[in-house]
């Protein structure tokens, strides 16, 4: 009979430590899971963690963009060539916008009001008004462009074309390439600095990072990382970039102001994708070779965690509180949910498994939008 309460307490004790934070009661927080093979996008509340809606988008939904400007979310589809635009107060998809063929990603102006697509079907990228919710230009850049990323100061976009071993720089303002930049082998993620100085290129085929001035359009250096770099996580305050490089199981860290790599780390089974914390102290990476995601101290240099999840961990987010992390699960067809706490006697790691949430097949990104709606008048 003793058992009984003490089980019951140890229970109290553990969830407890689980306790889901409190809001506002007109604070939502939502996290939006694009499914590839189910044509669908799962939403996700973030105050309860519990899947609410499967919307249905375009066939083989790829990337996928916040607004952070007004309550929307951009789908891009890949096998059916448009974008749905889904509004995230009712939870449901309010537009389709045609672009050109195999979009993968779309970047979201500081602004809000345009998003820049590179179909790399068509060597071309769409612009689209966001407002108007149509395409207002069609620019033709290089081979097979893979992504579009606007800079912050929403002056320049830059194109890496995978198919052409170069970056385009387009002016925003004239809607028009303004140069063309030769780099290294297969072109693919791009970070650019917050002040908009430089741009950084992972190239996949040739183990590289390329660094380009955005002021003068000149590429100041390729940096030797690991084999086949397929992701760049930019510190929030942009003093360094993390390179996942995916076939030498490790990460490289580039101080951006030198151009230099300051060393490089392994990190686990084939490094997919990695996120900074917004206080710059904290690297996540989803390992897809080992099922796990390590968690990388940047101020001590050295991996703290490593924290099981679903199969192949690949897409990131965190919640806007930045204590848990979530993680798809691309070949489980889940997101887990581990929760950054603080250690106790009994549990003395800092993080724990919070919960898995179902998705939809070969989840493959993943957004978090939080915003507080408006209340009616009494």
């Amino acid at each position: 009979m003793v058992a009984l309460p003490v089980a019951a307490g140890l229970g109290w004790w553990y969830f407890r430590l689980r306790e889901l934070p409190s809001f506002d009661p007109a604070h939502r927080e939502y996290a939006y899971v694009t499914n590839g093979k189910s044509d669908s996008v799962s939403v996700i509340d973030l105050q309860t963690f519990l899947p609410i809606k499967t919307l249905r988008v375009g066939l083989e939904p790829t990337g996928v963009a916040v607004n952070t400007k007004k309550n929307e979310i951009y789908v891009v589809n890949t096998g059916s060539a448009n974008v749905s635009v889904i509004d995230a107060e009712k939870n449901s998809v309010v537009a389709t916008i045609g672009v050109h063929g195999k979009p993968y990603f779309i970047d979201v102006s500081s602004d809000g009001k345009r998003g820049y697509v590179a179909n790399s079907g068509s060597a071309k990228v769409s612009v689209i008004d966001l407002d108007a919710r149509k395409v207002i230009a069609t620019i033709g850049v290089g081979n097979s462009p893979g992504l579009a990323r606007v800079s912050p100061d929403g002056n320049t976009v830059v194109v890496s074309n995978r198919g052409r071993d170069s970056v385009s720089l387009i002016d925003t303002r004239s809607l028009t390439v303004r140069n063309t930049i030769p780099i290294c082998h297969q072109p693919e993620d791009i970070a650019i600095l917050p002040d908009s100085s430089k741009a950084f290129v992972a190239c996949t085929g040739s183990a590289q990072v390329a660094s380009i001035d955005l002021k003068t359009d000149k590429l100041l250096a390729l940096l030797d990382v690991g084999k086949t770099p397929v992701n760049l996580a930019l510190k929030p305050d942009g003093g360094e970039l993390i390179v996942c490089n995916f076939d030498s199981d490790s990460i490289s860290i580039i101080e951006t102001g030198t151009d230099e790599v300051s060393g490089s780390y392994l990190i686990g089974t084939h490094p997919a994708r990695g996120i900074v914390s917004d206080d710059n102290s904290r690297l996540y990476v989803s390992n897809l070779g080992s099922n796990a995601v390590a968690v990388y101290d940047i101020d001590m240099g050295k991996i703290v965690a490593s924290l099981m999840a679903g199969s192949q961990p690949d897409g990131l987010a965190l919640t806007s509180s930045q204590n848990y992390l979530l993680v798809l699960g691309a070949a489980s067809g889940d997101v887990t949910v581990i929760q950054k706490r603080k250690p106790r006697k009994l549990e003395p790691g800092e993080y724990g498994l919070l919960t898995m949430i179902p998705a939809g097949v070969q989840p493959n990104n993943i957004v978090v939008k939080s915003f507080m709606v408006t209340r009616p008048a009494p």
